[in-house]
């Protein structure tokens, strides 16, 4: 188990409360992947994979399962807060995870904008009375608040947010179902498998979207230092997460691929409003239904999801601040309630006024939707590479399948999805790679060469690593 001496022998001292338990950890990473998250996006996947979404939620799983089978052993040798910024900077080299922290930054700090953007649209076009820019301060405003007061308040919070997203939820498949053994909508397989659209790069570039839907269960692997039990309590939690939400997305977007009412359409003309999803819990329930899922949606991205996100995107900042690789104020952490205090005010603010400018954008989400994806996957990359490098040629661990095999296949899977992501996706991520080298030889060219502290027990045996 994990001790509160282990992170001084890597230079820091325990300033974060240890008051998570593995059911605080998968109501976290449940609330942050959001059940009904594929109700926001349904259209564009559907679209993307030709008519194949369920098939693409199911490779997403697939591919992240590796990717969550690399976290877990990246934790187990490094259980800190900073994910991959910690896991590539001291698997690897102090460089290689700036950048790799730097990349993940764009995740990280423009998810937060992106949900609020989504959820105060979606709550303008439910009450109109209200602007836009009125629910952005709202839900930034109570999140931050929730989010100050400490973990436990955060943890209590996205619990009873759950409860509420999981009856929407069980509702929509409780009605679907009827609805489909009434005789409406038509029972069929295609959103597994159609032989009409079918090619792996139209399911890859899907899949490059649906990941969206997928992005929170990392975000797990920053309370490493705020969860009891040990790090092993991470790895466990993170793959819980990733296929219990793998199973509930890939069972309502088969649903509502079978209710939608005019496929053709849909797979010809894309879905510009966002309304897909809710026109086919429509031919499902009526009216009714489809409000009822639009605003649970709009909440949930606005409130549960935020929340957390804010949370993950504070800790991110105030690891690589601890580091002198960001400002030193983004480190303070409160001493009344141990939690990254000016990180966590800076989140919500940079959200705020991201949310409030991408709203004036008619290509607003969309933009943010595709960096989002790409800085998530290029990080999740460099994740499996640290895992081969560290394990495997640094501490000659010997054991292949966990420190290869498996890494490896992540790796691959993943680096077909980026290839055949958003053009504009790919050529905006790298935009923002070239920014952080040049920001990584800035520091250079000062003196301030990123540095990690406490290298010294990455050189700890295999079997000390295992009984952590």
């Amino acid at each position: 188990m994990f001790d509160q001496g282990e992170l001084e022998r890597y230079g820091y001292r325990q300033e974060l409360n240890r008051q998570l338990r593995f059911r605080d950890l998968l109501a976290y990473g449940l609330v942050y992947m959001v059940p009904i998250a594929p109700m926001a996006i349904f259209g564009s996947v559907y679209a993307g994979s030709g008519g194949m979404v369920a098939l693409a939620y199911a490779v997403g799983v697939m591919a992240l399962v590796f990717t969550a089978y690399s976290y877990a052993q990246m934790v187990k040798a490094f259980p800190m807060s900073g994910s991959v910024y910690n896991y590539a900077g001291r698997g690897i080299n102090a460089p290689v995870g700036f950048l790799a922290g730097w990349v993940i930054l764009l995740d990280y700090v423009l998810v937060p904008g992106l949900l609020y953007l989504v959820a105060s649209v979606a709550m303008h076009a439910t009450v109109p009375a209200v602007p836009v820019w009125l629910w952005l301060l709202g839900f930034v405003a109570v999140n931050t608040v929730v989010n100050s007061v400490g973990i436990r308040m955060t943890a209590m919070v996205t619990r009873v947010m759950l409860g509420g997203e999981l009856i929407v939820l069980a509702i929509f498949l409780g009605v679907a179902c009827w609805a489909l053994a009434s005789g409406r909508g038509r029972f069929s397989w295609d959103a597994f498998y159609d032989a009409d659209t079918f090619t792996w790069s139209v399911v890859a570039g899907a899949v490059s979207i649906a990941v969206l839907s997928f992005l929170g269960f990392d975000g797990i692997s920053m309370l490493a230092e705020e969860t009891r039990g040990g790090s092993r309590q991470i790895g466990r939690a993170m793959a819980a997460v990733l296929i219990l939400a793998g199973v509930l997305f890939i069972a309502q977007t088969w649903l509502a691929a079978m209710l939608v009412p005019d496929p053709g359409v849909l797979l010809a003309q894309g879905d510009p409003k966002g309304t897909a999803f809710y026109d086919a819990a429509a031919v499902a329930g009526g009216g009714w239904l489809a409000t009822g899922c639009a605003v649970a949606t709009a909440i949930a991205w606005g409130l549960p999801n935020s929340m957390v996100a804010q949370v993950a995107t504070s800790r991110l900042l105030y690891a690589m601040a601890r580091d002198r690789q960001l400002p030193s104020f983004l480190a303070k952490v409160s001493l009344r309630r141990n939690v990254p205090i000016n990180a966590t005010l800076l989140t919500g603010a940079v959200s705020l006024t991201l949310g409030l400018y991408m709203a004036t954008r008619a290509d607003g989400i969309t933009l943010l939707s595709s960096l989002i994806n790409f800085g998530a996957m290029v990080a999740f990359l460099v994740l499996h590479v640290s895992v081969v490098v560290h394990h495997l040629i640094r501490r000659r661990s010997g054991n292949w399948w966990a420190h290869l095999v498996m890494p490896g296949i992540g790796f691959v899977i993943l680096a077909y999805v980026v290839v055949n992501a958003n053009i504009a996706a790919q050529r905006l991520g790298l935009a923002w790679l070239a920014l952080g080298v040049v920001i990584l030889a800035g520091l250079y060219a000062t003196g301030r060469r990123p540095s990690l502290s406490g290298l010294a027990p990455v050189q700890r045996s295999a079997r000390d690593l295992e009984r952590v």
